[in-house]
């Protein structure tokens, strides 16, 4: 991996003040030799303190932390601030413009890329400038996700357990203050394992915070409210925004991902049809679902079973499934 990053911006990063501007990532093409696909960035600094990274858009289908991102970057000013707010709400801006969760450009998914390649593919770069610039500058990133097309999901925010039992405490603290209903605590070794912003981060020493904030490739009110509350009250409670006035935090369950096995798979191709619901309680054994042939209905309907107990924290939206694709993830009470 190169250390020069080949995207560049105007927007000064130690200057005082609001700015509005753009990441440039060259893109060349056809129509347009020394072209560049702009990303929007807004940099917000006020003195010394810390800095916090706020992305959304690293899957361009999820839409409640793009959303929320833009209207922080409009109501904060310079003077609200105590040190530095760095904005990106469109991160993988191919994938937001196109609406998919992977780039038009290369298929790269952003968050199974990192820690990136300066000479790489668009969304490689991408996760470089992310990995080389600005993650060494932050104190904090917060990454707003959703379920994207693909899956509904419960509102959750989520952190990587540490080596470090201090930092996983603080970890554990910033997603009772986040206050989504459900937090979420992995070990790191299933979804993009090391792959991820949040991997890298923390690699990199940046405390991460990752959410789930809707899913079915629309925009939850909720999932967007509880995106702008929760960072504020993060924000507030790092200082950086000390006099932000929010609602207090609800309560946060926490639970644990206990193993690959939280994960349910298509075993075959067919139409799924669900017998749970976000948000169900289940008993390993139980009946979730069945997936139905395509092929008529001489063939034999395969059923789908729960791996584990536990509480259903999301589930696929698509009824088309194919061989494969994830049907459900259970989450299991924190000890």
């Amino acid at each position: 991996m190169a250390s020069t990053t080949r995207i560049w911006t105007d927007v000064d990063f130690d200057r005082d003040g609001k700015q509005f501007g753009c990441l440039r990532l060259p893109f060349s093409t056809d129509l347009s030799a020394y072209g560049t696909i702009p990303i929007p960035i807004v940099c917000i600094r006020n003195g010394t303190g810390p800095t916090a990274l706020l992305v959304a858009g690293n899957h361009g289908d999820e839409y409640e932390g793009q959303v929320a991102l833009a209207k922080l970057a409009r109501q904060i000013e310079a003077w609200d601030v105590s040190g530095r707010i760095i904005l990106l709400p469109a991160l993988n801006s191919p994938a937001v413009t196109a609406g998919r969760r992977v780039s038009p450009l290369d298929e790269g998914n952003l968050n199974r890329m990192f820690p990136g390649d300066a000479n790489g593919t668009p969304t490689q770069m991408i996760a470089h400038y992310v990995t080389k610039i600005l993650l060494p500058m932050s104190s904090i990133v917060i990454d707003l996700h959703s379920g994207g097309r693909s899956l509904h999901y419960l509102p959750c925010c989520m952190i990587r357990s540490s080596s470090s039992d201090m930092e996983t405490s603080k970890l554990i603290e910033l997603m009772q203050i986040f206050g989504a209903p459900y937090g979420s605590i992995s070990d790191g070794s299933a979804g993009g394992g090391a792959t991820t912003l949040s991997a890298t981060a923390q690699a990199l020493g940046v405390l991460a915070i990752t959410t789930e904030l809707g899913g079915g490739a629309s925009l939850s009110s909720t999932g967007e409210a509880l995106a702008r509350d929760g960072t504020v009250r993060c924000l507030k409670h790092l200082g950086i925004l000390p006099n932000a006035p929010v609602a207090p935090a609800g309560t946060t369950r926490i639970m644990r991902v206990n193993g690959k096995q939280a994960f349910a798979y298509a075993p075959v191709r067919g139409i799924f049809e669900p017998m749970i619901e976000i948000g169900d309680e289940v008993v390993a054994g139980q009946c979730a679902g069945f997936l139905h042939p395509l092929d008529g209905p001489d063939q034999p309907v395969t059923a789908v079973h729960c791996a584990q107990s536990g509480l259903v924290a999301c589930r696929r939206a698509p009824a088309f499934t194919e061989a494969g694709d994830c049907l459900f993830k259970l989450l299991s009470d924190a000890d």
